[in-house]
């Protein structure tokens, strides 16, 4: 088993598992992304999202980690932001979850980044015991929001400038 950074050769496979992580979610209708969008993002001109996939003893992608730099004002230094890690249900507790986040870990401690964070449903009972084994707490008080779809396109819209 191996953790590596992802290449255009796995895209195909990245997306499905996308797919698998929307379906899991009981949000399959939204995961929109394309292949085509997912390469552009990750090896276009201007890369802005990174990513690893993690392999199974046969060299199959079972995995993955898709994360984006973020920037914390307090403490004047980037970090991660991890979009999304998902193991298929076959390869859990084989430990490449924890190796997946462990290489993120291990991007930010190279660069000097101060933090690595991302959201979790409150009902995913399994991830959230999974990352506060791993060290992790919930930040209380805190709450996630969204503007996407008609939403975010008439706020936009409102504009004065």
């Amino acid at each position: 088993m191996s953790v590596r950074p992802v290449t255009a050769d796995d895209v195909d496979v990245v997306v499905g598992l996308v797919r698998e992580l929307a379906d899991y979610e009981k949000s399959l209708d939204e995961a929109r992304m394309t292949p085509a969008q997912l390469h552009e993002a990750l090896f276009g001109d201007s890369p802005a999202l990174f990513g690893h996939v993690a392999e199974d003893d046969d060299g199959t992608v079972v995995g993955f980690a898709l994360w984006f730099l973020n920037f914390s004002t307090w403490r004047g230094t980037h970090g991660v932001y991890l979009e999304d890690l998902y193991v298929s249900p076959a390869h859990r507790g084989t430990g490449l979850g924890r190796e997946l986040l462990r290489t993120l870990a291990a991007v930010c401690v190279e660069r000097g980044y101060a933090r690595l964070e991302w959201s979790v449903l409150d009902w995913n009972t399994p991830s959230i015991e999974f990352y506060r084994a791993a060290g992790a707490r919930p930040q209380d008080g805190w709450s996630v929001f969204r503007l996407t779809d008609r939403a975010l396109h008439d706020f936009a819209q409102e504009r004065t400038t």
